[in-house]
């Protein structure tokens, strides 16, 4: 699968098949997410895989019931929380890039792992503080996201998306790219 046919493909996956995704798979995701640009290359991000039972059960109450991925939580056989150390990225004009990097490094973990036919959903409505508790991260990470990984047992239609005279623009703001 070539680059435009993942970033095309790609969808967001809440319902996982009950197979287990191969070490070699995860492993395999997680070089592709540290490839990722960072600031200054300084790469703080940090990935927790889950595939015990345990440690994915304590994560269940951070998340609102009214959440549409939270059953994926349980129905996925890996779960990766995706983590940046703030101390190992920098700030300019007023902007922490930790954010910025460990979205990169996450949306390539995302690709990747569609690459490899293995889904995925980026989850950030939930209680940073309760999922740090319950996994014991330590005091100064961020929690940025979480993701399900595995295999889909669903296949999502395209969401909608805004045209590109309407996010991008040519030589001055407003003025739409053609």
């Amino acid at each position: 699968m070539d680059i435009f046919q993942a970033i095309t493909g790609r969808r967001s996956i809440r319902k996982y098949k009950p197979a287990p995704v191969e070490p070699a798979k995860i492993k395999q995701v997680l070089n592709m997410a540290r490839l990722a640009p960072s600031w200054k290359n300084m790469q703080c991000w940090r990935f927790l895989v889950l595939t015990g039972s345990g440690p994915r059960g304590a994560l269940a109450g951070a998340f609102p019931d009214d959440n549409p991925g939270k059953k994926a939580l349980v129905s996925a056989p890996c779960i990766i929380v995706v983590c940046a150390d703030p101390g190992e990225s920098g700030v300019e004009n007023g902007i922490e890039y930790y954010v910025a990097d460990t979205a990169l490094a996450f949306d390539h973990l995302c690709l990747a792992a569609h690459g490899l036919g293995l889904g995925t959903c980026w989850m950030g409505w939930f209680d940073e503080g309760e999922i740090k508790r319950a996994l014991d991260i330590p005091e100064g990470i961020r929690v940025v996201g979480i993701t399900p990984l595995g295999y889909p047992d669903q296949s999502p239609n395209p969401r909608p998306r805004k045209e590109l005279a309407q996010i991008a623009f040519c030589e001055k703001w407003d003025n739409p790219y053609q």
